[in-house]
């Protein structure tokens, strides 16, 4: 039944006042409704206006596919610097642009809760559809499912993304090499530390705002400067200390770092000493890591500080032969520290 003719058989969608109910995830009228008059009018493309269990898309000519998948329950919904929407928008054009990969396509599903306003789904899509716009990224395919009042935490999101990397240009956290520089694009913990003061209102004198970003553009201007890249990652949960515990095992190397080269605003120092937590293991979801050889690594710095999501760029360490694969820090007072992987969950909630 086209849409048009399925429309009829409801009162429009009152965005202002109306609530998920379970018939939303039934897979009828109401199901048909809420993808017309919500996703599709925001997130409508060619791709998606097929209106299939699948998007067909055109094949590239050459090189190898890239795919990832992320899913996305961040708690509270809304915070300083980005929404669930944005985020999961950017988390994962990020997964499949640190690869080496050009990002594509974007699929969406949403878990949503019974009794969940659709003024608040309505902004987080809108946001979404924001995100992907800036991002050249379309959405192109979804989901929807309603679980029972109580059930679930309002809207919960998975995201799927396709790009495509060129033949001899794919990365992988296995390629660090013994004598690479380790840079980083910016400031870290801005992530976890936003979402931590809005779930909990601590109301920090110097607010602290998400670096939610989609890195692509980034990583495009890394690419043209002509820098040999070995790894990018972004360190999202566990921060970067987990991020480069999990490169150094993937490359059988270690790593050394300086902790007076580590790029960390001022109120996030505090916000994190204020509540007895580590900033190497904060999330981040507007940052990256890169590997690359020290002789490229001024270079390459130079190319990420012109960027906008790059200026606060810095290199932080090096690679080194260590058949332990420690990550280890050279303190501000001298001595040397472990920087071990994250036990546990220090922020619960962050993506």
């Amino acid at each position: 039944m086209p849409p048009e003719t399925r429309k009829t058989y409801l009162r429009p969608l009152d965005i202002r006042q109306g609530r998920i109910d379970m018939a939303h995830g039934a897979g009828g009228r109401a199901t048909a409704q809420l993808i017309d008059e919500l996703f599709a009018r925001h997130l409508g493309n060619e791709w998606l206006a097929q209106g299939d269990d699948g998007a067909l898309l055109p094949a590239p000519g050459s090189g190898q596919l890239v795919m990832s998948c992320d899913s996305h329950v961040v708690s509270p919904l809304f915070f300083p610097g980005g929404d669930i929407g944005c985020l999961a928008v950017h988390g994962t054009i990020n997964d499949v642009a640190v690869m080496g990969a050009t990002p594509l396509w974007l699929s969406a599903a949403f878990i949503l809760e019974e009794g969940f306003g659709l003024a608040e789904l309505a902004r987080i899509v809108q946001s979404m559809a924001q995100a992907a716009r800036d991002a050249g990224v379309p959405i192109v395919t979804g989901d929807t499912k309603v679980v029972e009042r109580g059930k679930g935490d309002g809207v919960f999101i998975t995201t799927t993304g396709i790009g495509v990397v060129a033949p001899g240009q794919a990365l992988s956290g296995c390629q660090a090499q013994v004598g690479d520089a380790i840079l980083v694009s910016g400031t870290l913990g801005d992530h976890g530390m936003a979402i931590l003061a809005a779930r909990e209102d601590f109301g920090f004198t110097a607010p602290i705002v998400s670096d939610t970003a989609a890195l692509h553009g980034l990583i495009a201007a890394m690419r043209a400067s002509g820098a040999q890249l070995h790894v990018l990652r972004d360190p999202t949960r566990g921060g970067l200390a987990t991020t480069l515990n999990e490169i150094a095992r993937q490359s059988g190397v270690g790593m050394l770092l300086q902790e007076t080269a580590l790029p960390i605003k001022p109120a996030v120092a505090a916000a994190c000493e204020f509540l007895g937590l580590d900033p190497l293991y904060v999330a981040n979801e507007g940052k990256l890591v890169a590997i690359c050889p020290c002789a490229d690594a001024q270079h390459l710095l130079a190319a990420m500080q012109s960027h906008p999501l790059g200026r606060d760029a810095a290199i932080i360490g090096t690679v080194h032969e260590d058949a332990r694969h420690f990550v280890q820090m050279t303190t501000c007072l001298g001595g040397r520290r472990m920087v071990d992987w994250l036990s546990g969950e220090q922020l619960p909630r962050i993506c």
